[in-house]
């Protein structure tokens, strides 16, 4: 049986698993060398080496508890940076020189080994778990800190283990494992660290002077924990794998704090002179002792001294009630079956340890790349740019739409109009002032002439990147074909499979770019005449006058306008909102970098897409908002136009 504390409530800490010694270095060097390069092999010389060290301070396992506990977390992390890295099995162009052997905690004498490294990380989640339980066990629970720090211990021991069986387990599973980081095995542990966190509580609460009903609802989750546990540990394959003295410790804590909630509440029922169930259920809590004790051998002194301490009060409360009621009440004992269950209330849960042990953080080995976490990187950043683009153009539509709408209902220029005076507003003259340091009209064939040449250099540059695309794919074909299996690196069509989706980006790109000058420089020609204003200065003296009357308001001039123009300006703020909108969405793009979580992930790729995507959405509901704010404005608009007493006359 693992150590007890010296206390009155006996808990229990996990022993942790031992180990044997082995070298992680060579082999996994040999690898990196044979399957990438000796370079890259150089440049993972001090990984190796801190793995190495990692592995060496574990397996002599004297470190502080915390300091231990630390180095299992690190030493998790490292181990699932290497899963995705380095295939350890007894398959040929695997590591195969690698071999894990671990000792049953519970069953010392007995041992496993694999070449698997997910035994490896069940064994040092299982340490983890344990140590953690070996903090709580420590923690001087007399102190309100020490008793706070013993809960949140054994919940987070209740936390590893409960990665374990999650996570882990299964694949470290079969003839070639150990009982002890079983799926079983993991969940019972479990519920036994959830127990000993609800217990604390019930110290905090008895301390705390709190309620009896307060008190006996906590005491009866504790009971269920131990109660969920014994389930497990008298059922295969636990059933033959623990001491004795273990199942007999559990099964007499939960009997203990059934009793503990059937005294509390009897407490409760005293007090509200409840006399006839006051004895029903002290003599209930009697009966669960009673019948405890009789399988409680081997058990340590401390807890059986607790239990009798507990009858005997129950045994004493339990004659005075019965003496008070043949007295006074004379009410009718129901019998101890008929009583309906108390109520039970847990203030406990296991940790989420998987933030700790999350290693997409980790910079180890990160200049080794898989094929499949390049490929997954690959449709990846496909979906990410599918996403990104049809953002992008519901925001440069919605410009457009906004603009064409604006331009049939003669708006703003029928408003500028209003304000009697030939003056240009300021944001028109400032984009005359920039065409006329240009050059005015004739600036804009020099620029079309520079836009050509800037395209006809990009798709020159463009071309000599797809020559020494297809040339590296050639050589790499024929270094395949020299070599054959022995040449072991990606094909190339996988690692440029990225670079050929850019560059066929870029070309279709360039080839919108040449249509688009085309229609402008169509534009520019066609309406050469009229731009020819742009070259007066001042510009006001080549300005057209409207004649009068340009407007009929009927009195209501002030009270539309005022609105059509702050309807405009609103109209104005969607527009600058969807150009943050969509330079937000590049920002973060350029920002997102999963290959950490990929190279790390044991789970689905797409599950991660689709969480990693998830990012994105708060970013398109802002889009969707924007678009729906711009249709009702344009709508509100609309309505203020048709006014029977707005009429426009140009």
């Amino acid at each position: 049986m693992a150590a007890m504390t010296a206390t009155i409530n006996v808990m229990l800490a996990i022993h942790g698993k031992k180990t044997t010694p082995i070298d992680l270095y060579k082999p996994l060097r040999h690898y990196i060398a044979q399957h990438y390069s000796e370079r890259e092999a150089q440049d993972a010389e001090e990984d190796l080496q801190a793995v190495q060290h990692m592995r060496t301070d574990i397996e002599r396992a004297s470190d502080a508890l915390e300091a231990r506990r630390d180095l299992l977390q690190q030493y998790f992390r490292a181990l699932s940076v290497m899963e995705s890295r380095f295939p350890i099995s007894n398959e040929k162009e695997h590591v195969n020189t690698l071999y894990f052997t671990w000792y049953d905690a519970f069953k010392p004498g007995k041992k496993a080994t694999q070449q698997n490294i997910h035994f490896e990380k069940a064994a040092i989640a299982f340490n983890l778990g344990a140590v953690q339980s070996q903090i709580a066990l420590a923690a001087d629970r007399s102190s309100p800190n020490g008793l706070k720090q013993a809960c949140n211990s054994f919940q987070f021991a209740a936390g590893a283990f409960s990665f374990l069986r999650d996570n882990i387990s299964m694949k470290a599973s079969g003839s070639s494992s150990t009982v002890d980081i079983s799926v079983e095995c993991a969940g019972m542990l479990e519920r036994l660290m959830l127990a000993q966190a609800q217990e604390c509580f019930y110290e905090k609460v008895l301390v705390d002077n709190k309620p009896s009903s307060l008190c006996s609802k906590v005491a009866k989750q504790v009971g269920l924990y131990y109660e969920e546990a014994y389930a497990a540990l008298i059922l295969p394959p636990l059933n033959q794998h623990f001491d004795r003295t273990w199942i007999a410790h559990v099964q007499l804590k939960a009997a203990q704090f059934h009793a503990e909630a059937c005294y509390r509440v009897a407490l409760q029922l005293h007090d509200q002179e409840n006399v006839a169930e006051e004895i029903a259920r002290l003599k209930a809590a009697g009966n669960m002792l009673s019948e405890a004790k009789k399988s409680g051998k081997g058990v340590v002194g401390p807890l059986l001294d607790a239990v009798s301490k507990l009858e005997a009060n129950i045994n004493r409360n339990l004659d005075r009630a019965v003496k008070e009621n043949d007295r006074v009440y004379l009410m009718r004992i129901p019998p101890v079956e008929s009583l309906p269950s108390l109520p039970a209330a847990s203030l406990v849960k296991s940790a989420a340890v998987g933030e700790l042990l999350d290693a997409s953080k980790e910079k180890m080995f990160a200049g080794l790349v898989p094929d499949s976490s390049a490929k997954a990187l690959s449709k990846y950043t496909e979906m990410l740019d599918e996403v990104i683009r049809v953002q992008a153009e519901k925001l440069q539509q919605e410009s457009e739409i906004a603009r064409v709408k604006l331009r049939e209902m003669n708006l703003p220029d029928s408003l500028l109009s209003l304000e009697g005076s030939t003056s240009l507003p300021e944001h028109i003259r400032d984009e005359v002032e920039a065409v006329q340091i240009d050059g005015g009209p004739a600036g804009f064939e020099a620029e079309m002439r520079q836009l050509k040449d800037l395209r006809r250099v990009n798709e020159e540059l463009l071309v000599q990147t797809e020559e020494i695309l297809e040339e590296e794919a050639r050589e790499d074909a024929q270094v395949r074909t020299q070599f054959g299996t022995r040449w072991t690196r990606p094909q190339s069509s996988t690692l440029t499979k990225s670079l050929h989706d850019r560059a066929n980006g870029f070309a279709a790109n360039l080839k919108q770019a040449a249509e688009s000058d085309a229609r402008i420089g169509r534009t520019i020609r066609d309406n050469a005449p009229l731009m020819a204003i742009l070259n007066a200065r001042p510009i006001e003296a080549s300005l057209p006058t409207l004649g009068r009357p340009i407007l009929s308001l009927n009195q209501n001039e002030d009270a539309i306008v005022g609105t059509l123009r702050q309807k405009l300006a609103e109209l104005e703020m969607l527009g600058s909102e969807r150009a943050g909108l969509e330079d937000m969405l590049k920002d973060m793009k350029r920002k997102d970098n999963i290959l950490p979580k990929l190279m790390t992930t044991s789970g689905s790729y797409e599950d991660l897409f689709k969480k990693e995507l998830a990012k994105y959405d708060p970013v398109c509901a802002e889009v969707a908002h924007n678009v729906e704010a711009q249709e009702r404005l344009i709508q509100q608009i609309k309505v203020h136009l048709k006014l029977p007493k707005f009429e426009i006359h140009i």
